[in-house]
C-alpha cells in the first residue's frame, strides 16, 4: 500500500517541476537578450526590458483570476492549459514581424504562464495535505528555479550561433517537452462534494486581502521580486557595455540563480531555528549587501554580488511564501496564494522596468541605491508583524 501511495506523489513532483521549467524558462528567456533586442530595435535599457515586464505584468494581472478560475473548474485544467499554451507561444515569439507584435505576444504569454504559479499551491496542498506538500513544494520551487537558470542560459549559449529568434525558438522547444510531460503526469483531484459559488470566492478573498500577516507577505513579495528582477534585467547591460564582456559569457552571471534552489530548500530549516520575523529580515538584507556588493567595476565581485543577492533574494521569497500559505484562510486559500503571486509579478514588471529606467538616467550605482530602499520597505513591513 505504502508503495502504491508512494507512485501519486513521485507523479506530482515530476509534473509540478517540468511545469516550473516550462513556465518559467519561457517567462525569462528574453532576459538575457535585451541588450541584442535594443541593438536590432534601437532602444535604450528601459524600452528593451519591456519584453521582460510586459509579460510580467499580463502574469500580475491574470494571475488571480485564474486562482478564482480554478476554484470552479478544477485545478488540473487550468494549469494543464496554461503550460500548453505558453508553450505554443514560446513557438511562435520568434516569429513576430516587430518589437510591437513581439510585446503583444509577449503579454499573452504572460497571462497563458499565470495559471500555473496562480494554483499550485492551492493544488500540492489539496492534491497531497500536509504529509507530503513540503516535498512537493521543495520540487516545485526546484523546477521554477531551474526553467529560470535554463531558460537564461539556453539563449546566453545559442544567440551567437542562432541569432535572438533562433534562441528563442530553441527556450519554446524546451518549453513544449516540459509541457507535454506534465500534461502526461499531473494526476487530478479528488472529486468535490460541492463546488464553491462565486460568493464563497469572493469571501475567501476578502479574508486574503484583510489580513495584516498576508498584507506584509505581499509587500515582501512585490519589493523582493521588483528589485532581483530590476538587477538581473540590466545585468546584462552592465557586463557588456561597463564590464566589455562578451555577451557569451556575460550571461554566466545566471549560474548564480542555482543559489536560489539551495537557499529554497533550506529557507524551512532557517525558520525552524530562528523564526520567520529573523529569517525574513535576514533574507532581505542579504540581498542589499549582494547588490552593494556589486557596486565596484570587478567582473569577480559583480558575479559574487549576484550569487549573495540571489541567495538572499530567494530566502526571503521562501520564508514569505510559506508564512502566507500557513496564514492563508481555509476559505481563501487559492485567493491569498493568487494575491501573493499577484504582487510578486507586479513586483516584477514594475520594478525591472523601473530599474532599467534608472540604470539609464542614474548608472549602476543609483539602481543599487533604489534597490536597497524598495528591500527596506520590505524589512519595515516584516517588523511591522513581528508580534503574531
Amino acid at each position: 500500500m505504502a508503495a502504491a501511495a508512494a507512485v501519486p506523489v513521485r507523479r506530482v513532483r515530476l509534473a509540478v517541476t517540468t511545469a516550473g521549467l516550462c513556465s518559467f524558462a519561457l517567462l525569462y528567456a528574453p532576459q538575457p537578450l535585451l541588450p541584442q533586442l535594443a541593438e536590432h530595435y534601437a532602444l535604450d535599457p528601459g524600452g528593451a526590458s519591456l519584453a521582460i515586464s510586459v509579460a510580467t505584468g499580463a502574469l500580475a494581472v491574470a494571475v488571480l483570476p485564474l486562482a478564482v478560475l480554478s476554484e470552479i473548474v478544477g485545478r488540473k485544467p487550468v494549469i494543464v492549459a496554461s503550460v500548453l499554451a505558453s508553450a505554443v507561444l514560446g513557438l511562435l515569439l520568434p516569429l513576430a514581424p516587430s518589437f510591437e507584435a513581439l510585446l503583444l505576444m509577449r503579454g499573452v504569454q504572460g497571462v497563458a504562464i499565470a495559471g500555473f504559479p496562480g494554483v499550485a499551491a492551492a493544488y500540492l496542498a489539496e492534491r497531497l495535505g500536509a504529509a507530503g506538500v513540503a516535498g512537493a513544494v521543495g520540487a516545485m520551487i526546484a523546477g521554477n528555479t531551474l526553467g529560470g537558470l535554463s531558460g537564461r542560459l539556453s539563449v546566453g549559449f545559442t544567440t551567437d550561433a542562432l541569432g535572438w529568434n533562433g534562441a528563442l525558438a530553441v527556450v519554446g522547444g524546451i518549453g513544449l517537452v516540459c509541457a507535454l510531460i506534465t500534461a502526461a503526469t499531473l494526476p487530478g483531484l479528488p472529486a468535490r462534494t460541492a463546488r464553491p459559488t462565486f460568493a464563497d470566492v469572493g469571501r475567501g478573498l476578502v479574508a486574503a486581502a484583510s489580513d495584516r500577516v498576508l498584507l506584509a507577505q505581499y509587500v515582501v513579495a512585490t519589493v523582493a521580486m521588483g528589485s532581483f528582477v530590476a538587477l538581473y534585467n540590466v545585468a546584462g547591460f552592465r557586463l557588456t557595455g561597463d564590464l566589455g564582456l562578451h555577451p557569451a559569457a556575460a550571461s554566466l552571471v545566471f549560474l548564480a540563480y542555482a543559489g536560489g534552489a539551495v537557499a529554497s530548500s533550506r529557507a524551512g530549516r532557517l525558520v525552524a531555528r530562528f523564526g520567520r520575523v529573523p529569517s525574513a529580515c535576514a533574507g532581505l538584507m542579504l540581498t542589499i549587501a549582494g547588490a552593494v556588493l556589486t557596486l565596484p567595476d570587478s567582473v569577480p565581485l559583480v558575479a559574487a554580488g549576484f550569487v549573495v543577492l540571489t541567495l538572499g533574494f530567494f530566502t526571503a521569497h521562501s520564508v514569505a511564501g510559506g508564512w502566507a500559505a500557513a496564514e492563508a484562510p481555509a476559505a481563501g486559500r487559492g485567493q491569498a496564494g493568487g494575491l501573493y503571486n499577484a504582487c510578486y509579478y507586479l513586483g516584477s514588471s514594475a520594478g525591472g522596468a523601473a530599474g532599467a529606467a534608472l540604470y539609464g538616467h542614474a548608472g549602476w550605482g543609483g539602481l543599487v541605491a533604489a534597490v536597497a530602499g524598495w528591500l527596506t520597505v520590505g524589512i519595515l513591513a516584516v517588523l511591522s508583524v513581528r508580534r503574531r
